[in-house]
Order: structure tokens, then C-alpha cells, then sequence
């Protein structure tokens, strides 16, 4: 990913499970901001992200599936960093903590048997598991995840911007196709060049794509969500139809600062969100490469 953050995954694939959590780590700090542009989102502390409002770093991103109920995940972040005097300071020994922990969830719960869902355990085990090396396909978040008729899973991408290190980490859990069906070619060409042919769809709305997009730069709260709004125009590059009613489309963005941003400001930034909309679209696509094939829907790389 980028100096400075970790990523961790935690899942059960076995007979009756297949999900799990993942967890953006920010140890030292991170300003962070969030754009949904879904119709079902399901989020966790969102808000207090606005520009207008007071904190102004985060210190991880919970990515869960289990939809609403996934949220929990994030109590088992908040537990591991609290127990490392990771957080926003709000008194005056060093453990007078609250850790910043924001997250979003995908709905991948027909993928397992009902009542089978990431809880707080999930995202202790996710943080204790974070490293600079991660694995990629059907872990974490994306153990249960799928993209239109074919298998999701968890992507990544990186990429350089003069000076600065953009990257992300998308979990693909879409309503819509990394494939064109009328063609039977990806979107995007970096899939595969070749045409498959799609299986058919079953209709049990199993939605949202969610994500982070990580810069070195050293941004404000309002430039960091241009960032996440751009990353956005990505998703919606790689996955058609994309932010529909039945997605809850959410992309978190982080900033470290350990890069300044040179003058003009505005044109370094502009440079940075043309960069996240294409790592973010790279992300997506390495999602859905990745994936393997797991309880009955098939994974791209076997078609």
C-alpha cells in the first residue's frame, strides 16, 4: 500500500461461511474523508469525517462484510488500538483514548448461513494480522463478495504521482458487471482481451463495492475528500451500472502527509484525484482477477 499503513484481513470460508473484515491500520494518524454515492449504503462513523467538524485524523478503516450487522467488526479495531493508546486524546494519561475508526460493510450475507457474520472478534484478528504485505482475492471482506454474475473478492493498486505514492484497496461486492454482456469483454481491458461468456445472474441482491484510497500528501479534510469523490469516477469505470439504489458504493480517503504538497496547490491536488480515479479503477479490476471461484459463483479467471 503506502509507508505508514497496514492492511489486515480476517475471514471463515468453510461450509456455512464465507465472509470476513478487513482493516485499513493508520497507526500514526491519517486525515481522512469519505464519499457515498450508493443507494444502500451502510456506514459507521461517517459524520464526524465532514470538514466542518472536529477531529481531523483517523487511525483505521473497517471494510466488513455482514452488512449492517458487519459494523460490529469495527469494535474489535476500536478494542486493539485502545489497548495500544491509539486514538484522539481526550484526557491526560496516555491511554485516555478514543480511536477513530469510520467503516463500511457489503450485503454478502446469502454467501453464508444466516447468522453467520464477521463481529467484533473479526476485526481484532484483522489488526492483529495487518502487514505491509497483504493477500489479494477471496479474503477479508471479500471472502463472500461478488461482482454482477462473477466472483468479487478484495484488489489493490498503486501508483506514483511525481513525487507522491497514491494507492487503494477496493472490496468489488457489485450489483453491476466487470463484463460487458452484449460483448462479453471487460470494461476495462486490463481484465482480459478475450470475450467470455457470463453465467446468468442469480437475483439475490448481493450489492456494494467499498473502499479506500491512500496518498502521502499532505492534505486538509476538503482536499481529501476530492480525492474520494474522484476515486468514484473509477468505480464507476470498471463496474456498469455502477451507484445504483441497490449499492451502498463507498470510498473512504487518507492522507498521511508525509509528502508536502508542492505550488500551485490546486494542480498538484487536481493531479492526485485524476490519479486516485485510476487506481481506484485498477483496484476494482484486481478484485475481480483475483477472486477464485467459491460456493457456486464463478470467478472470472475460470471462465
Amino acid at each position: 500500500m503506502i509507508e505508514g499503513v497496514l492492511v489486515g484481513h480476517h475471514h471463515r470460508v468453510e461450509p456455512g461461511w464465507a465472509t470476513g473484515t478487513t482493516v485499513v491500520l493508520v497507526p500514526g494518524g491519517a486525515v481522512g474523508a469519505v464519499d457515498g454515492r450508493g443507494g444502500a449504503p451502510g456506514t459507521r462513523e461517517t459524520d464526524l469525517l465532514d470538514p466542518a467538524n472536529l477531529v481531523q485524523q483517523v487511525h483505521a478503516i473497517c471494510l466488513s462484510g455482514g452488512s449492517a450487522y458487519g459494523l460490529a467488526a469495527a469494535d474489535g479495531v476500536m478494542r486493539w488500538l485502545s489497548e495500544r493508546s491509539i486514538g484522539f486524546q481526550v484526557g491526560p494519561q496516555p491511554h485516555h483514548v478514543v480511536p477513530i475508526v469510520p467503516g463500511a460493510v457489503i450485503f454478502d450475507l446469502p454467501m453464508s448461513e444466516w447468522g453467520n457474520r464477521p463481529d467484533s472478534s473479526f476485526g481484532f484478528e484483522a489488526c492483529a494480522a495487518a502487514a505491509t504485505e497483504f493477500e489479494l482475492g477471496c479474503v477479508g471482506a471479500g471472502a463472500g463478495a461478488r461482482v454482477g454474475s462473477l466472483k468479487g473478492g478484495v484488489g489493490a493498486a498503486t501508483r506514483k504521482v511525481g513525487a507522491h505514492s497514491v494507492g487503494a484497496l477496493a472490496v468489488v461486492n457489485a450489483a453491476g458487471e466487470v463484463v460487458d454482456r452484449t460483448t462479453g469483454l471487460p470494461w476495462l481491458p486490463a481484465l482480459g482481451t478475450a470475450p467470455v461468456a457470463l453465467p446468468e445472474r442469480k437475483p439475490d441482491g448481493l450489492n456494494t463495492t467499498i473502499g479506500v484510497v491512500v496518498v502521502d500528501a499532505d492534505l486538509s479534510k476538503a482536499e481529501c475528500q476530492r480525492i474520494a469523490m474522484a476515486a468514484q469516477d473509477g468505480l464507476a469505470r470498471a463496474v456498469r451500472p455502477a451507484h445504483s439504489m441497490f449499492d451502498g458504493d463507498t470510498v473512504f480517503a487518507l492522507a498521511t502527509g508525509a509528502v508536502p504538497l508542492p505550488e500551485p496547490r490546486v494542480f498538484a491536488l487536481d493531479a492526485l484525484c485524476a490519479a486516485a480515479a485510476e487506481v481506484f479503477a485498477d483496484a476494482v479490476v484486481s478484485g475481480a482477477r483475483e477472486a477464485t471461484s467459491l460456493g457456486g459463483v464463478t470467478a472470472f479467471r475460470d471462465l
